[in-house]
């Protein structure tokens, strides 16, 4: 039965209640990815509008307001140099969770692009590309990106492609063995019989198998490099100063003043951890919700 012009609205009415009904029952279904939804949401939005949101300027010195404790004047206190912490927490959230998702996405990508082709040829293609895997996987995450670091210089350019780097192999691994277990099943043996491409194969049957890992594999990433990120700049191979970074805010004069000043510790590190339990639940729950092995019956 064919839909007429006057029937179109009431369908998209109809799909979008579908849409919210879905996504009420995933969050009665996964609280705790509801939670870690909401944080990242929250913070997504205080670094969209944090020009709006910050109460002061967050490079603004005020030598009359050193190592304040926090007050109405400032929620958070400020730090050695009289900075307001707040709003230091609220723009240096745009610094984390920019690199975050530019070295997740461009890692993981590279990673997931790599393992088609890995997973699909074979041979000694498979064989070249594993190979440089294991050997990116033989050195620990951050001694790996702090070599990179290092190496390139400190800057937040040079930090996502240390980061990006270092999410290659996880990703690559992740889509080789789906692309494995994908390209024998009977459906991509007659595409390769009706003549289709490889690369039609590739991108029409097999991608969309491995979307739902790579997403629960980028959603979980997402909090690790922010993590990362931090830690670089807290050994100051990160975000160079005065550009505010949740890492570098606890390094230097924030561990000679944590007695006397606890504020200047609690405040970026309360900021990192909510955003890495965001992520975290909110990838745990997105595995279970798409990975088959994981439903609940």
């Amino acid at each position: 039965m064919a839909i007429s012009v006057n029937d179109l609205p009431a369908a998209k009415q109809n799909a979008q209640r579908s849409i919210w009904t879905k996504l009420r029952h995933a969050a009665r279904r996964k609280p705790l990815g509801a939670i870690g939804a909401l944080i990242i949401l929250v913070f997504v939005v205080v670094a969209l509008f944090a020009p709006w949101l910050a109460l002061y300027d967050p490079f603004l010195i005020d030598s009359n307001n050193l190592l304040a404790a926090p007050s109405w004047r400032n929620w958070m206190g400020t730090d050695e140099f009289g900075r307001d912490i707040m709003s230091r927490i609220i723009w240096g959230s745009r610094v984390s969770i920019f690199v975050g998702l530019m070295a997740v996405g461009i890692g993981s990508s590279s990673g997931a692009l790599l393992g088609l082709v890995s997973g699909y040829f074979g041979g000694t293609v498979d064989y070249v590309i594993q190979r440089v895997m294991d050997t990116l996987m033989a050195f620990p995450t951050l001694i790996l990106a702090l070599a990179m670091v290092a190496a390139l210089g400190p800057s937040i350019q040079n930090v996502i492609i240390a980061l990006a780097v270092v999410k290659l192999p996880s990703a690559c691994r992740v889509v080789r063995s789906t692309t494995l277990s994908v390209r024998e099943r009977p459906y991509i043996l007659a595409a390769r019989n009706m003549g289709l491409g490889d690369v039609r194969i590739v991108l029409f049957h097999i991608l969309p198998n491995c979307l739902a890992p790579f997403i629960i594999l980028a959603t979980a990433g997402l909090g690790a490099a922010i993590l990362s990120e931090a830690s670089l700049s807290f050994l100051g191979l990160g975000t160079p100063p005065p550009e505010p970074s949740w890492g570098a805010m606890l390094s230097g004069k924030t561990q000679r003043y944590m007695m006397e000043a606890p504020w200047l510790a609690i405040a970026p590190g309360l900021a990192i951890t909510l955003v890495v339990f965001g992520f975290n639940f909110l990838g745990d729950a997105l595995r279970d919700l798409l990975d088959p092995h994981q439903r609940e019956g």
